[in-house]
């Protein structure tokens, strides 16, 4: 079996949606990488030939580093690429192996729905504040972490619904 999740299948229209949100989370996390190179060449730039450190490049640098990481985090989820140990996996028999990975399913999808929900909370609560030197609303940075949370307990359900029905095509998981 594939593990590969443009095969991923038994969702129907929820498998495109998954992968045009992965697609766009790839875009928007290419471009903050970019943007994040060029400002921290800025930054050099500024501090050994301006001779003057642009100071709101390290907070807007920060900001962008959330994005990259907690998005990159709901891709891998989404595409099992994430850090995962499957030798006791591996070494049990096929039905103890789906119950474990309904119980990996479910606390993934557990811990997505807490950050999520915590996630939220957190950028709510900060959002009246600004980031110091760049004056955006400092919820920002919780924000990220927000949305990874949404995803990782989508793709985990997705991943769950696969497995009840039989249809999961990851490779440690299926025999």
């Amino acid at each position: 079996m594939s593990n590969n999740p443009d095969h991923q299948t038994g969702l129907g229209p929820v498998d495109a949606l998954f992968r045009g949100i992965v697609y766009l989370c790839r875009v928007i996390t290419g471009v903050a990488l970019v943007s994040l190179t060029v400002l921290l060449g800025y930054q050099v730039f500024g501090r050994y030939v301006l001779n003057d450190t642009p100071t709101w490049v390290d907070p807007l640098s920060l900001l962008l580093i959330m994005l990259i990481a907690f998005l990159g985090a709901g891709i891998g989820v989404y595409e099992h690429t994430h850090l995962s140990v499957v030798m006791m996996r591996q070494a049990v028999t096929a039905r103890i192996r789906t119950a474990m990975v309904l119980l990996t399913d479910l606390m993934m999808a557990g811990f997505g729905g807490l950050m999520m929900w915590y996630g939220w909370q957190l950028t709510a609560f900060k959002w009246k504040n600004d980031i110091p030197l760049i004056g955006l609303p400092e919820g920002l940075r919780s924000l990220p972490l927000t949305i990874c949370g949404g995803m990782i307990l989508v793709f985990a359900l997705g991943h769950l619904v696969r497995v009840l029905l039989g249809r999961d095509t990851r490779a440690d998981s299926v025999e």
